[in-house]
């Protein structure tokens, strides 16, 4: 469906701003279907950015600052988002025994395995709902956000 009929709205002021809001309309879009698909395991798109990010430093630790870095969203609170990990036992926090003003943020054993079985539900999704674009017009797509982004 094109974003005219998607928000209800004929006219945009130009080309740019109308990619503007389709691009935030978008993401919107794809964000509350990742918040769709978390809701079983009760974590936020958030708390599995911050798993994802650990998964790949694993069996490295993270600091929270690394997180707040690397996260998709930047506006987070990653400490806090941590902590509520923690609660669940999907990640654990250590004081760095070189530097006791460093903490560890390190996923657990049931967090890789909470993440593995959320990312298959996660992928089988994606692939359905970007299976409307060809390998070319994804790729085509990548370098044109990428080239926004610049």
């Amino acid at each position: 469906m094109k974003i005219e009929e998607e928000i209800q709205q004929r006219k945009f002021k130009s080309v740019y701003h109308k990619a503007h809001i389709n691009v935030l309309f978008t993401a919107s879009w794809l964000s509350q279907n990742s918040a769709q698909l978390l809701k079983p395991f009760k974590l936020s798109w958030q708390q599995f950015n911050i798993l994802r990010i650990l998964r790949g430093m694993h069996p490295e630790p993270a600091t929270v600052k690394l997180l707040t870095e690397r996260m998709i969203d930047k506006m987070s609170n990653a400490s806090r988002l941590v902590e509520k990990l923690k609660q669940k036992g999907l990640v654990e926090r250590n004081v760095c025994p070189a530097d006791r003003r460093r903490v560890d943020i390190e996923i657990t054993g049931k967090g890789l395995e909470v993440l593995e079985d959320i990312s298959r539900i996660m992928e089988e999704e994606l692939t359905q709902r970007m299976s409307t674009l060809t390998s070319e017009e994804a790729s085509q797509l990548n370098q044109l956000l990428d080239k926004l982004r610049c």
